[in-house]
C-alpha cells in the first residue's frame, strides 16, 4: 500500500498546530513542575512502519534504557502515543514534585503515569481544537520498564503498513530531565488528518 505524502503547505500546517499543541503540554508541565519547560521543534513525517523502530532510537540515542507510558487515542482519528523516560528523567521529575530519597517502582510508576496523562490529555485537546475534533484516550500504561530503547516497538506491535509519526522532546532548564512525547496514527487517520489541513489552508 502506498501513502501519498503530504504537500509542503500541508507539511507546515501540521508542524504548526502540533507546535501550538505540544506548547499547551508544556506548560501543563511547567506548571506541575514549577520550572520552566524547553520544547524542540515538533517533527513531523510519514513513514513506513518497518522505519518506526529506527526512528524511536534515533531520536532517543542519548538514553541507554528507557521506560515508555502508552496511551491510545480514538474517535475520528485514531493511534497511539508514547512517553518516553530515561532514568535520570524519572530522578529529576521526583525531585522536583518533592520526593526525597529514591523512589520504590510503585511511586515511579504513578509519577510516570501522572505525567504521561498530562502531556498527552493536553497534546490531544489542542489538536483537537485546531482540527474541530474530539478525542477520546486510554488510561496512560506502562508498556516498557527499563529496557534498551531498541526493544520499545516493533513492526508487529503496530501491524499498520505506514504511519504519520511525530514527535518532540520536552526538557527542563537546568535538569537533566527530558522526556520525548511520539504520536503515530495509521493510514486512514493519515488521510483524514489530510482533509483536516486542507480545511485549515482553506481559510486562509
Amino acid at each position: 500500500m502506498s501513502i501519498e505524502p503530504y504537500s509542503e503547505d500541508q507539511r507546515d500546517a501540521l508542524q504548526e498546530i502540533t507546535n501550538i499543541a505540544m506548547g499547551q503540554a508544556g506548560s501543563s508541565l511547567a506548571q506541575l513542575l514549577d520550572v520552566f519547560v524547553v520544547l524542540s521543534v515538533p517533527r513531523v513525517r510519514i513513514v513506513e512502519v518497518d522505519s518506526v523502530p529506527e526512528s524511536v532510537e534515533e531520536m532517543v540515542e542519548e538514553a541507554d534504557c528507557v521506560t515508555v507510558a502508552r496511551q491510545a487515542f480514538y474517535n475520528n482519528l485514531r493511534g497511539e502515543t508514547l512517553v518516553i523516560f530515561d532514568h535520570r528523567g524519572c530522578k529529576d521529575m521526583a525531585d522536583l514534585m518533592g520526593h526525597d530519597g529514591s523512589l520504590d517502582e510503585n511511586a515511579e510508576e504513578e509519577l510516570i503515569l501522572d505525567v504521561s496523562n498530562i502531556l498527552v490529555g493536553a497534546v490531544l485537546n489542542g489538536l483537537g481544537e485546531q482540527i474541530e475534533t474530539d478525542f477520546g484516550f486510554t488510561a496512560p500504561n506502562i508498556m516498557a520498564r527499563s529496557v534498551p530503547v531498541d526493544t520499545v516497538l516493533s513492526k508487529e506491535t503496530l501491524g499498520w503498513s505506514h504511519a504519520l509519526f511525530i514527535e518532540v522532546n520536552f526538557s527542563l532548564e537546568d535538569r537533566g530531565f527530558k522526556c520525548h512525547l511520539i504520536m503515530l496514527m495509521p493510514e486512514e487517520s493519515i488521510e483524514l488528518m489530510r482533509q483536516s489541513l486542507d480545511k485549515i489552508l482553506e481559510s486562509f
